[in-house]
């Protein structure tokens, strides 16, 4: 017997017939004799809704309320699945986050959990009672409702995961696992069996969409065995598991197929490149333009400092490139140009039509030429790269949005990442 997490996703409760099937798998974990809490999300496109409806109320709405408003997504499918499992003979009952409680920061729309009660959980658990958790949401030491920011559904799941001392937390969604890169651009990309956390926080941070960051950070911080599957497919890999499993590097043998020197390619298109023209040359010079943003709580990512050019007798002047997420762009900007006084530069220069590209894998670790094998696959196919940035697993490149997907399909082959040709194909060819 095993205590399991079970999170779903908008997708897998996007509906009745969609909940009873969310139902049907729960009970199959409770018959095997487990004991299992259900993480649930809103319906699909019905955060958007509520977020709609509290822009048309004010657009300067008060935070406290829209967490009020849109938690309530949560709230519906948790009663809704509690219902359905009732109704096939399971014994459920729906958990919201101020019952439990889960105990998180007063920074609306974008709460950190603090602590989780477990104890009374802990004890209906036991008691093979199926406890149904809105995820998404909190509660402040005042009392007031929270959520967690978009995603928040992962970061709860993991959170009452670690909380329950849980043997595994499984997170059900539209994809039957972690793949090498996106299948939808390369059809030849293979699914993992196992993931390092350090791995899926970085291709989770890059631009995978499989699971919020936070969740996977909360993961390998609590050491929280995480799984993600699939809510509509059953299928197996030739070794008979399901989906991928997101460990400790102490899971994963030396002599695994996931101990390549590259676990994965990502891509993301979310990122504006801004460059501040002309930039005196001077100490602390840069400290005025990365201060500002930073108050105002816009991350900043790549960022690529020109050797410093003089002009004759004018002082010595640099530019400073660096990417935002596209969506704080305009802020971004804003927040520049009040400071223009202080940073002393001439102009600024802004892209959207980038795409940032990224290879992970923790056998970089012991290897040289990653990056150089990079660079030189994608000079190979004439993509020119406006900026680079690296960690210890990963290596990212800013390149024009036009060559999104050959830069992708062109990695994943330089990596060894294809799959092999069925055998039908093959002899075909």
């Amino acid at each position: 017997m095993a205590r399991i997490v079970m999170k779903f996703g908008g997708t897998s409760m996007a509906g009745i017939e969609r909940i009873r099937n969310v139902a049907a798998r729960v009970k199959q974990e409770v018959e095997a004799g487990h004991e299992v809490a259900v993480v649930v999300s809103a319906m699909s496109g019905e955060t958007d809704r509520l977020v709609g409806f509290c822009r048309e109320a004010s657009p300067l709405y008060d935070p406290r309320e829209y967490d009020v408003v849109v938690s309530s997504g949560e709230q519906v499918t948790s009663g809704l699945l509690a219902i359905v499992l009732q109704s096939i003979g399971v014994d459920a009952r729906s958990w919201l986050g101020w019952q439990l409680p889960i105990g998180t920061s007063d920074a609306h729309a974008s709460a950190r959990i603090g602590q989780i009660d477990a104890e009374t959980l802990g004890t209906a658990m036991a008691g093979g009672q199926v406890a149904v958790i809105p995820g998404f949401q909190g509660v402040t030491a005042h009392g007031r409702v929270t959520t967690l920011g978009r995603g928040g559904s992962d970061t709860s799941a993991v959170a009452v995961a670690a909380a329950m001392k849980a043997d595994r937390c499984d997170i059900y969604t539209d994809v039957d696992g972690v793949y090498t890169t996106d299948p939808r651009i390369v059809p030849r990309a293979r699914k993992l069996s196992k993931v390092t956390y350090e791995e899926m926080l970085e291709l989770a941070s890059v631009g995978a969409k499989v699971l919020q960051t936070r969740s996977v950070g909360l993961a390998m911080k609590e050491k929280v065995r995480v799984r993600v599957l699939s809510s509509f497919d059953d299928a197996r890999d030739e070794d008979g598991h399901r989906g991928t499993l997101i460990v400790g590097d102490d899971e994963i043998e030396e002599g695994s197929m996931e101990r390549q020197l590259i676990t994965g390619i990502a891509h993301d298109k979310n990122e504006a490149k801004i460059t501040v023209v002309a930039v005196p040359d001077r100490p602390g010079a840069v400290a005025t333009i990365f201060s500002p943003l930073a108050d105002a709580s816009i991350n900043v990512d790549m960022i690529v400092q020109n050797v410093a050019h003089a002009g004759g007798a004018a002082p010595a002047a640099t530019d400073v490139t660096f990417t935002v997420p596209k969506a704080e762009l305009a802020r971004a900007l804003d927040v520049l140009e009040r400071e223009k006084p202080v940073i002393g530069f001439t102009g600024i220069v802004h892209d959207t039509a980038i795409t940032k590209i990224s290879v992970v894998g923790v056998g970089m670790r012991s290897h040289a030429g990653v990056a150089a094998q990079m660079f030189k696959s994608l000079a190979d196919r004439q993509i020119n790269i406006l900026a680079i940035t690296t960690s210890e697993i990963k290596v990212s490149v800013l390149i024009h949005e036009d060559y999104t997907e050959l830069a992708v399909r062109v990695l994943h082959t330089a990596y060894g990442l294809d799959a092999p040709e069925p055998a039908a194909e093959a002899d075909a060819a």
